[in-house]
């Protein structure tokens, strides 16, 4: 007696409606905000890591994951560079391990694209600061611009601050 009455409740269909699909809608938009606030931008910063990776040439000063700032004295092949630390000192890096760019050597067209565009990370002044390190002087120090009087920033106005 009991054992009909169990099969004959499970026996009764559930009726589906357009409301199961709407209990998936929240988890698809966490997807998206997850796929567009960080896995989309962790592929581009990846690819632009292994682009710079791959331009690396003789004579460009990188940094090293460990923060090691060297000189490319050699490209060994297409995974290890030769770094050069210091005068006379060399070693050999594996190419992902170099996390920047510091300076990059400048032959024809790089040095003309450093001109147009001084914010792509190629150095127009280095051989300026190799000339001053190489003479046993200290690099020149660069003043910040002086700013003109009576100016005043775009914050200082919201946050009420001191004009300049």
């Amino acid at each position: 007696m009991f054992v009909s009455t169990a099969f004959a409740q499970d026996a009764a269909p559930a009726a589906t409606s357009p409301d199961s699909l709407l209990q998936l809608a929240p988890l698809v938009l966490v997807f998206a905000v997850f796929y567009f606030l960080l896995i989309r931008p962790q592929q581009k910063k990846m690819k632009q890591h292994r682009e710079m990776i791959a331009g690396i040439r003789r004579g460009d000063r990188v940094v090293t994951g460990g923060g090691i700032i060297g000189t490319v004295s050699k490209v060994v092949d297409d995974n290890e560079v030769q770094v050069e630390i210091a005068e006379g000192v060399r070693v050999r890096v594996q190419r992902p391990a170099i996390s920047a760019i510091v300076t990059r050597t400048g032959t024809g067209s790089d040095a003309k694209d450093a001109a147009k565009e001084p914010g792509k990370g190629v150095a127009v002044k280095a051989a300026n600061d190799g000339a001053s390190e190489a003479s046993g002087g200290e690099p020149a120090s660069e003043a910040p611009p002086a700013k003109p009087a009576g100016r005043t920033s775009r914050f200082s106005k919201i946050l009420g601050g001191k004009t300049d």
